[in-house]
């Protein structure tokens, strides 16, 4: 079953008009027409083959930190302890090799960029992973259950999105699937909400399983006592009293209120925006291409929720219980064991298949995928038979959305454990992000003392994109 985390607003389950009328806008935080106009008209030709392209964005966000030896950056010349256990194949990039456990994914890198130099240098999961959501450092750094508090209270790519575009598709402009992140015991880790720019910016929350039978819409339930007649009863009511409102000049709260209280509606009454949901649409076939796993199934749920019209949906690696380090990439203990029994067969099966689909229906060139993670893993392994956090230098991919496939940007040194070259900041990770959507670093957005501030701080990777 599939509910809203608490810490945001509830769409469908009693909200009153009082309280929709005090959740606030879907505005552009800030951001005026000149200020886009000119972030486009700024744009060199260089931009252009890229610049806008994507009309969504798709996070895949390994929870715990995927290591870079057995993904994207393997070093077979490394000593035993450096390398690990596993070998290396030939990708469809030509001098491209990945670790072997992806065969599925090697296959389509054609179609990705590897950035084998991201760096936060933190290696503390709330701290670097605050770092990778916002492109800000976390004050300290490796500070690990940071709570989310000043001065660390930067918004997230999520919450930059969601205040830059506003949807018309009855769903938010930002979704977090399927839990939040959070250490043991549900520390959630800051850099996650609006931050700055206040509550009414933090993305839409969903706590779920969509590999689960009974899954259905978030919160939208009808009660047992609420026919489908009693509510179209009450719809038309509501829709009486808004055509009165609309005869007289409505106040700035009212219009909030109706962006809030339509995208509610949208979701209760069945339109476009709960079908999204609606993964029994799907073929068998489909379904298990992308894995009957929660995770395979919120990717697929991603997929369709981006056609429906959502900007940006980000999707956390589940915990799996029973399994080792609580089946995430945080693998302290038994690394090996982890990676080949369940954590590598589960991504590379998932994230090829959403790369593959997406291009089979003509959306990955408008949909920028990123796979990512808070940092890696030390060169070396411990004596659990595990690596530990490593946050000064991991590799991350991206693809589609007006990035070129077949590029590797970056080079380690013989133990992945410092870049030799081109370093990337969380910073220009984001600005890249937010290049593709449309946006120049340096578009400014304001925060609840309206005071203007930039979207990102970093320099827009061009190496990797088309």
């Amino acid at each position: 079953m599939l509910s809203i985390h608490a810490r945001g607003p509830r769409l469908c389950d009693g909200l009153t008009r009082r309280e929709w009328m005090r959740i606030g806008s879907l505005g552009l935080g800030g951001l005026t027409l000149p200020d886009l106009l000119r972030s486009r008209a700024n744009a060199s030709p260089v931009k252009q083959g890229s610049f806008g392209k994507a009309k969504s964005v798709i996070v895949i966000w390994l929870t715990g930190g995927a290591p870079q030896h057995e993904t994207w950056d393997p070093k077979p010349e490394a000593p035993a302890e450096v390398r690990g256990a596993f070998g290396t194949i030939a990708s469809k990039t030509p001098g491209l090799n990945v670790g072997e456990l992806m065969p599925l994914t090697a296959k389509l890198t054609d179609k990705i960029a590897v950035l084998r130099t991201l760096s936060t240098g933190d290696n503390a999961h709330s701290s670097s992973g605050y770092q990778m959501l916002t492109g800000v450092p976390h004050i300290p750094l490796s500070l690990e259950n940071a709570k989310p508090q000043k001065p660390n209270d930067a918004p997230s790519l999520n919450a930059l999105v969601r205040a830059l575009r506003p949807s018309d598709a009855g769903l938010p402009p930002a979704v977090t699937l399927p839990r939040h992140l959070a250490n043991v015991g549900d520390m959630v880790w800051p850099g996650q909400g609006g931050g700055f720019l206040g509550r009414k910016f933090d993305p839409w929350q969903l706590t779920c399983d969509p590999a689960d039978a009974k899954f259905t819409v978030p919160g939208c339930e009808l009660p047992e006592d609420l026919t489908q007649l009693r509510l179209d009863r009450r719809l038309s009511f509501l829709s009486q009293i808004n055509q009165k409102l609309d005869s007289v000049e409505r106040e700035e709260s009212l219009r909030r209120y109706g962006q809030q209280s339509e995208q509610a509606i949208e979701l209760l009454a069945g339109g476009k925006a709960r079908t999204a949901f609606h993964l029994s649409e799907e073929s068998t076939a489909t379904r298990d291409r992308y894995g009957r796993t929660s995770f395979g199934q919120s990717v697929l749920l991603a997929r369709r929720l981006v056609e429906a019209g959502t900007s940006l949906v980000q999707i956390n690696w589940p915990r799996i219980e029973g399994k080792e380090n609580l089946g995430g990439w945080d693998t302290h203990k038994q690394h090996n064991a982890s990676l080949k029994g369940w954590l590598m067969p589960i991504m590379d099966q998932t994230y090829s298949a959403l790369i593959e689909d997406l291009s089979d229906r003509g959306l990955l060139d408008e949909t920028l995928v990123c796979w990512m993670s808070e940092f890696g893993h030390t060169p070396k392994f411990n004596g659990n038979a595990g690596r530990d956090h490593w946050g000064k230098v991991f590799s991350i991919a991206l693809a589609g959305g007006g990035v070129q496939g077949g590029v590797v940007h970056g080079k380690t040194d013989r133990m992945a454990a410092e870049a030799t070259s081109d370093v990337v900041r969380p910073a220009d990770y984001l600005a890249t992000i937010f290049h593709c959507l449309g946006y120049e670093p340096e578009t400014m957005v304001k925060d609840q003392q309206n005071r203007p501030i930039p979207i990102s701080r970093g320099r827009v990777v061009h190496e990797v994109l088309g």
